[in-house]
């Protein structure tokens, strides 16, 4: 297991995206989500396959949990910080496993989301204060 220290992890939040209007993907998100297209991932392979993939992207796994009905379609969640495309801070996003268990889909936060992101946000600055 990879340990995080208070600099691997970026501090600036972006803001999440209101529910219903269109997701601006990064070309980060663009590029985890291909890197994550593929095999199968199957339950303890979910979080590794995440993990390694925000690493590639010299970003930073938080953690994941059960989806519990938060995002539809989703068996497990995955709260990553990557880089943003302007090289200024980074922002939470969403590794999403799908309900089958067969693919992973990338989700930015949005109002139903708020609190996870909000969580994500606290556990950051947890990490900050080390």
């Amino acid at each position: 297991m990879t340990t995080m220290r208070s600099h691997d992890i970026e501090t600036q939040a972006a803001p999440p995206t209101p529910e219903g209007s269109e997701l601006e993907f990064t070309m980060e998100m663009l590029e985890l989500e291909l890197s994550l297209d593929g095999t199968a991932p199957d339950g303890d392979d979910f979080s590794d396959r995440v993990r390694a993939a925000a690493t590639d992207l010299k970003g930073a796994f938080l953690f994941d949990l059960p989806a519990s009905g938060l995002v539809e379609n989703c068996e497990r969640i995955a709260v990553l910080r990557i880089p943003r495309d302007s090289g200024t801070g980074s922002e939470t996003i969403f590794a999403c496993l799908e309900a089958d268990g067969t693919s992973i889909r990338i989700e930015k936060p949005n109002e139903r989301t708020m609190g996870l992101a909000s969580f994500a946000q606290a556990f950051v600055d947890v990490f900050q204060r080390m």
